[in-house]
């Protein structure tokens, strides 16, 4: 791996994986909305900065997404439900890297592997969930899925090495969770980070459209 994008550079993990990635001599493209102005929830920004953005990337990780936003926090019931914060998630976890799988066939070389990775959730496996909750961010998350799945057939037509995925990093220690983690096993974001890019160099293209977590094992749907 020589090149990689990273979307969401500035976050916990985001900034964890361009370091990792930088110390193995790969030259690392970070962008994020507060360093660079890089917002998912803007798809003028996206298209342009995407666009003005020159490849081939080996590897493009988004890893942008939030449990809050605009303060809303998860939902405990479908009863707590707020159109607002539904629509909010949806935009930043899903239809922002819909945006930007949008660019990857041309951000991505034809002629040699490469990865295309969304970091999602396992909260947003359909088959997995069985304590309800977290209408919105659950909903999301199984929607980004469906856009990797989707993604990854297009993609297979023109980019035959191309390997697109879904990545659940497991609960890792970040501004991100700190309100949620309470008595789970949470790592820290470089050992996250590690666990992802292992994950990454072992995936080959017959996985391309799957969902696997940090361990490198599949995630129902």
């Amino acid at each position: 791996m020589k090149t990689a994008l990273i979307i969401g550079a500035s976050g916990g993990i985001g900034g964890a994986l361009c370091k990792n990635l930088e110390r193995q001599s790969v030259a690392v493209t970070r962008l994020s909305r507060s360093q660079d102005g890089f917002d998912l929830t803007n798809p003028e920004v996206v298209n342009q900065t995407l666009t003005d953005t020159a490849g081939p990337f080996d590897l493009i990780l988004i890893a942008s997404g939030a449990l809050e936003v605009n303060g809303a926090v998860p939902e405990k019931t479908i009863k707590s439900v707020s159109a607002q914060a539904m629509m909010d998630q949806f935009v930043l976890n899903a239809v922002g890297p819909a945006l930007v799988l949008g660019h990857a066939a041309r951000l991505l070389p034809r002629d040699r592997r490469s990865v295309v990775a969304v970091l999602s959730a396992r909260v947003g496996s359909i088959g997995d969930n069985r304590l309800g909750g977290w209408v919105s961010y659950r909903a999301s998350k199984a929607a980004v899925n469906q856009i990797v799945r989707t993604s990854a057939i297009e993609l297979a037509r023109t980019h035959k090495q191309s390997i697109c995925v879904a990545l659940h990093p497991g609960t890792v220690q970040t501004a991100f969770t700190e309100k949620y983690v309470g008595r789970h096993p949470a790592v820290e974001p470089d050992e996250a980070a590690i666990n992802l890019l292992s994950v990454v160099k072992a995936l080959s293209p017959a996985d391309t459209g799957g969902f696997f977590d940090w361990a490198g094992k599949p995630v129902p749907w």
